[in-house]
């Protein structure tokens, strides 16, 4: 078997990547142009804006941050230069994690050869892919501190998933759901929620056994909603959809790492973890996918239900004094604001008063310009 070395990291630091829709400015369908914009980016971008799965998609990457404000300034150097590219090209750039009108049926695959060999395998559960989300890296010291903070985390991924909930329509129509995203990802083979694990050694021979029985081809074909990333140091959680604005993006990213701050302390100094039934997190995970910041989420200790308002509230109390270390405390404490006004609310709302799908899209576009 062969060995994954996990890169050791001795701060928190973090980084964001964030998936956007390229939409045409006129008509507000999805545009099959990553190829296009990227010619108009500078040189020095190269590495920073990428190609996914599907033509339509647009990934921003910071570098190594080490505050969240840091983080903010990354990406705002950025998308000023994408948003400029996109409107040369008569593109506008959408903030959410599926498209309110435009089918998955009708996306271009990226020219990659990875990306054909993925479908090839896959088929539809692949094609059908044109979600869109927001992963948070957070550097960890150690292989070992990365699996306990994932299995620990579990527990707040369905809070996490409720904040960021921008997923309410799908093939053009309205799903009832708040992230129909999230049920999108979960027909994956190897997305969704992980499996606990003890250290890193059980990992490393999971992903071994995994790529020599040939279910997998990479380490890179595990999607889960939380994983360790050896390579970067970093526990990275993907469970969120994309939010609508840069302002929430940067809320729930002082959630994360203030999260795995807190946790790591809490592993140093040996706290006790109570025990948890893993299907009790999944069942939280479908009421946030189901309704998103109006859901009733059970506490994992006192088996107690909570509205997303109160959850959040308490945690960010639980997490003050942390972000005042990391220096996040104003990010943190807007992720507050979250529940009044996700993504998928916007979205639901302007259906409502207007029964239009191309509605939607103008107006979210009007609202959640990250300039304004």
């Amino acid at each position: 078997m062969s060995a994954i070395q996990f890169t050791r990291n001795d701060e928190r630091t973090i980084g964001v990547e964030i998936e956007l829709q390229l939409v045409d400015a006129k008509t507000f369908a999805l545009s099959s142009a990553i190829e296009p914009l990227r010619e108009r980016l500078p040189d020095e971008l190269a590495g920073a804006v990428k190609p996914e799965l599907m033509q339509s998609y647009l990934e921003i990457n910071t570098g190594i941050c080490r505050t969240v404000a840091e983080a903010g300034d990354d990406l705002r150097g950025k998308l000023d230069a994408v948003t400029t590219a996109a409107e040369s090209l008569d593109l506008r750039v959408l903030w959410g994690a599926t498209h309110p009108f435009s089918s998955w049926r009708d996306q271009d695959i990226t020219v990659n050869d990875r990306y054909y060999e993925l479908v090839e395998l896959m088929q539809d559960v692949a094609r059908r892919l044109v979600t869109f989300g927001l992963h948070v890296h957070v550097g960890v010291d150690s292989g070992d501190k990365a699996i306990m903070i994932c299995d620990r985390m579990l527990r707040h991924l369905p809070l996490l998933l409720a904040l960021s909930s921008n997923s309410p329509f799908w093939e053009g129509r309205a799903t009832g759901l708040h992230s129909n995203r999230a049920m999108v990802m979960q027909d994956l083979p190897t997305a969704g929620l992980p499996h606990r694990m003890r250290n890193w050694s059980e990992y490393v021979w999971l992903i071994n056994h995994l790529v020599d029985t040939g279910f997998i081809n990479t380490i890179r074909e595990i999607w889960w909603d939380i994983r360790p990333h050896h390579e970067f140091g970093t526990v990275e959680i993907r469970v969120c959809d994309m939010p609508p604005n840069l302002d929430q993006v940067l809320a729930l990213t002082a959630l994360v790492q203030c999260l795995v701050e807190a946790i790591s302390h809490e592993i140093d100094e040996g706290t006790f973890l109570p025990e948890y039934h893993h299907m009790m997190v999944q069942q939280n995970k479908w009421r946030a996918a189901r309704y998103g910041a109006d859901a009733a989420l059970v506490d994992s200790e006192g088996y107690t239900q909570h509205g997303v308002q109160q959850s959040v509230n308490h945690l960010v109390d639980l997490l003050r004094p942390t972000a005042d270390d990391l220096g996040c405390r104003e990010q943190l404490e807007s992720a507050t604001r979250i529940p009044a006004n996700t993504g998928a609310k916007q979205q639901l709302d302007v259906y409502r008063r207007t029964g239009s799908r191309h509605e939607v899209v103008r107006q979210m576009l009007e609202r959640n310009d990250w300039r304004n």
